[in-house]
């Protein structure tokens, strides 16, 4: 009997070992509907269809419930275990070819449900669920269409998304569209409160603040973020300024560097300034945001100027997107505004 205890207390330990070292956004994804933020419409839809599951398709911003939401749903139809062959999770972006399509995810779709001993208890259907379908080609989605629509007896797809414009037509009017929105201030709070309150951190309430502004609604990015900055206050308070440093803000003194060199019209000047600045470390995506802020609300510079800048800023985002040096795009984009100042 005491073997038996001492087996059961090294298995709970175990478990609970192997839990505390998955980052937080594992630890705390919802297991259940019920725990899902934010989406109480898309949740009472997918609660009405559970008995007759449509194909569906997710799309909205990232880190607003998407994937938890597909993947929590599937448990409750099929149980822990039966998910591991009854769902097909797929990222996309990473297999996004029409080979891929048509052997992987045909060969499953098109599978038959066999030896399942709780099959009267649950669905007769899998779940295929291709993340970041909006990454996949064109012909891999035309030939994704072909299958949903011979296998829609045996298979139900998920297609999660962000930019559901990329999707074809034709895919979208097979699905049953539900849009996610962006994860509220007061929702985020709760959340963010209730993974310190589990996690014994301790915070300043401006820096849950900072955290949730920074985030911009993606709540997956302030979980990681504040998983983060924890490790720097073990035993003190997480501060802004942690927040601050954890995301990749830049200070304000260095945005306001950046603009008085611009102001001075010196080349080399503003050479030297944005030399230092990317040298010390911070995101060149970063810092074009923040001097456009900072542009923004300069009086030096009239409408029609800060129009100018503002185009400016798309061309220099798009050249970061396709793998520009960042220095080379801040500076580009410093002179620019030199050009602009009055």
């Amino acid at each position: 009997m005491g073997s038996f205890f001492r087996n059961q207390d090294t298995r709970s330990r175990s478990t609970k070992d192997s839990t505390s070292c998955l980052p937080w956004i594992e630890k705390y994804r919802p297991k259940s509907l019920n725990n899902i933020s934010a989406q109480e419409e898309t949740l009472i839809t997918l609660n009405h269809f559970k008995d007759s599951l449509p194909h569906m398709l997710f799309y909205g911003p990232p880190g607003t419930g998407k994937t938890s939401t597909i993947l929590a749903l599937a448990r409750e139809l099929f149980g822990s275990e039966l998910m591991k062959s009854r769902v097909l999770e797929l990222n996309a972006s990473h297999e996004r070819g029409i080979s891929v399509i048509r052997e992987r995810v045909k060969n499953y779709a098109r599978s038959c449900i066999v030896g399942d001993s709780d099959r009267n208890k649950c669905p007769g259907f899998k779940i295929i669920i291709l993340d970041e379908a909006d990454s996949l080609t064109k012909d891999a989605q035309e030939a994704l269409r072909r299958i949903i629509e011979k296998y829609s007896e045996l298979t139900r797809f998920c297609l999660i998304c962000n930019q559901v414009s990329c999707i074809i037509p034709a895919l979208k009017s097979r699905c049953t569209l539900f849009r996610f929105k962006s994860i509220g201030t007061e929702n985020m709070r709760n959340r963010l409160s209730y993974i310190c309150e589990q996690e014994g951190i301790n915070y300043y309430s401006e820096a849950l603040d900072e955290l949730i502004k920074d985030s911009q609604g993606d709540l997956r990015k302030a979980i990681t973020w504040l998983n983060n900055a924890s490790k720097l206050h073990k035993n003190d308070r997480v501060t802004v300024d942690t927040i601050k440093e954890t995301v990749g803000i830049v200070p304000d003194d260095i945005i306001n560097d950046l603009i008085e060199s611009a102001a001075s019209k010196s080349y080399d000047k503003i050479q030297e300034t944005v030399s230092n600045v990317i040298a010390s470390g911070y995101f060149g995506k970063q810092i074009i945001e923040q001097v456009f802020f900072q542009v923004l609300q300069d009086l030096r510079f009239s409408e029609n100027h800060k129009c100018n800048i503002g185009e400016s800023i798309g061309i220099v985002d798009k050249r970061l997107v396709d793998g520009g040096s960042e220095f080379f795009q801040v500076l580009s984009l410093l002179c620019k505004i030199s050009e602009n100042m009055n």
